[in-house]
């Protein structure tokens, strides 16, 4: 009985021993099927964005026409801003033993992000690298867009200032006119920080660009950052503008809309209020305005419609937006002269929306 209770004890055991094998070989199985789809996962992912790199290149070896409506600027337009961020310092950089990004694929990467409205992640995979090295790049040549300003964007000399003066009068019937100035919604998500002063009388959130442009719709002055809440005169008041107008205007005035009227603004030709009964002279004063204040209005909508980011900025990072605005105006400056008309819009560029009607 002894010897029959040690066999069956030993048979026990056995079983144990082979039950805990056949766990383990499962169990084995199963990390080795994990690893097999953790792999394969991975050669997919690789794949795609081996595919998607490669229509970047794609995309650069296309014919003049086919660039131009992929990125918005023409192939010399690109050459020249190209020169100008590597001459502000853009070049490949070493990122953790990856492979460089080219300086070409770094421009070519920014330019789609201010045409289109695609994600970071979109973007990533069309042209082949991570979503945090597209989220870098962007934000790399954005801040040498805004250090390069001054290049796209200045105030006009004696010379410049006589002829535009010149061409409002013909415009317009207005004399010592250089300009016209407005301000635009630009909508955002809802900043993190004072969120309610960007919510507009629009009822939505967005930052204000103020413009002020010359007789060809160039931004020749912007502020942009303001909160949405703000009213266009309050935002000139604190723009880096008003500090100088005198030294920037002399004689010479700019047009602006009725938000501008009953505010003081010396330099500033606006049309007088609505008191129900215009006289004849009076409506003829604002009408001039109003043909002359056109071409700011031309100048806001044609950058929106053909830099498609600053339809709606999702950034929560206040200085993103201003950067991303800036650098919407100087590529507007930049592509200015090529193409007076837009394709989609030959009437020109609507404005609804930036509800700034």
């Amino acid at each position: 009985m002894e010897a029959r209770g040690l066999v069956a004890l030993a048979l026990s055991e056995y079983r144990q021993l082979v039950n805990m094998q056949v766990i383990h070989l499962r169990n084995r199985e199963e990390d080795d099927r994990r690893r097999r789809r953790v792999l394969i996962s991975s050669l997919l992912c690789s794949r795609q964005r081996a595919s998607t790199g490669a229509e970047c290149e794609m995309m650069l070896n296309a014919d003049d026409g086919a660039f131009a409506q992929h990125f918005r600027v023409t192939r010399t337009q690109f050459e020249f801003l190209l020169n100008k961020l590597q001459a502000s310092g853009l070049k490949e950089q070493h990122k953790r033993g990856l492979a460089p990004v080219p300086v070409t694929k770094k421009v070519l990467m920014f330019l789609w992000y201010m045409s289109t409205s695609s994600s970071f992640r979109a973007i990533s995979e069309k042209f082949g690298v991570s979503q945090s090295s597209a989220h870098r790049i962007t934000l790399e040549v954005l801040n040498l867009i805004s250090s390069i300003r001054p290049t796209f964007i200045s105030w006009p000399g004696k010379s410049k200032k006589s002829a535009s003066a010149a061409a409002f009068s013909r415009l317009c019937g207005l004399g010592d006119v250089i300009g016209a100035i407005d301000g635009c919604h630009i909508r955002v998500q809802k900043p993190p920080i004072r969120g309610g002063d960007y919510k507009n009388c629009h009822s939505f959130y967005s930052v204000l660009l103020q413009a002020v442009v010359d007789d060809r719709g160039r931004f020749i002055d912007v502020f942009a950052g303001t909160p949405g809440g703000v009213q266009d005169a309050r935002m000139l008041e604190s723009s880096t503008f008003y500090t100088s107008w005198k030294k920037k205007m002399g004689d010479y005035s700019l047009l602006g809309d009725e938000a501008y009227a009953g505010h003081g603004f010396p330099f500033i030709i606006a049309p007088k209020r609505d008191n129900g009964a215009p006289g004849e002279e009076e409506q003829l004063h604002n009408s001039q305005i109003g043909r002359g204040r056109a071409v700011v209005e031309r100048a806001l909508g044609r950058m929106k419609c053909r830099w498609r980011r600053l339809q709606d900025l999702q950034h929560t990072r206040v200085d993103a937006m201003v950067m991303t605005i800036t650098a919407g105006c100087v590529l507007h400056n930049m592509c200015l002269g090529d193409s007076e008309s837009c394709q989609e819009h030959p009437q020109g560029c609507p404005r609804q929306e930036d509800g700034n009607q």
